[in-house]
């Protein structure tokens, strides 16, 4: 069920999202509250887990990730959990879908460069039985775009 939010809530949530350690005394200035009403409302907003909490943002380049592509997998229909399972262990993989179409799955991969990225997919996604087919897409240049809440 979707918790009941307002304009308060959604400016307090977008400024957070611009700066995930801003001090409360900045988010209750920029949202025109108190900071009682800032702590308060960050509290509800936690506990109803629509903030889950709180990340880094990296820059994946700088971490030896100079190469992104989505992968398309077409998998066995029966074995989507056990995928799933093997998926959160395969460090390449920084995002995962189960999407609807002509595939089964849409993969974002992190490598450090195409002959990384060849390896991951011939040599180590191909060889897992569950998987059927797959589909790679280069990623030639990516933005984050945060949508307004």
């Amino acid at each position: 069920m979707a918790a009941a939010l307002d304009d308060v809530d959604r400016r307090i949530i977008a400024l957070l999202r611009e700066d995930g350690r801003m001090s409360m005394r900045s988010v209750a200035e920029r949202a025109h509250i108190s900071r009682a009403n800032a702590y308060a409302r960050l509290d509800r907003l936690r506990s109803e887990g629509v903030i889950k909490g709180f990340t880094a943002v990296v820059d994946p380049e700088k971490c030896g990730y100079g190469l992104a592509a989505y992968v398309s997998v077409g998998i066995r229909q029966e074995s989507w959990k056990a995928f799933r399972d093997l998926l959160r262990t395969i460090p390449e993989v920084h995002h995962a879908a189960l999407v609807s179409g002509d595939v089964d799955l849409l993969l974002l991969v992190r490598v450090a460069d195409a002959a990384a990225l060849r390896t991951f997919v011939l040599e180590r996604l191909q060889r897992i039985p569950e998987v059927v087919s797959t589909r790679t897409l280069f990623v030639l240049d990516e933005m984050d775009v945060a949508p307004a809440l």
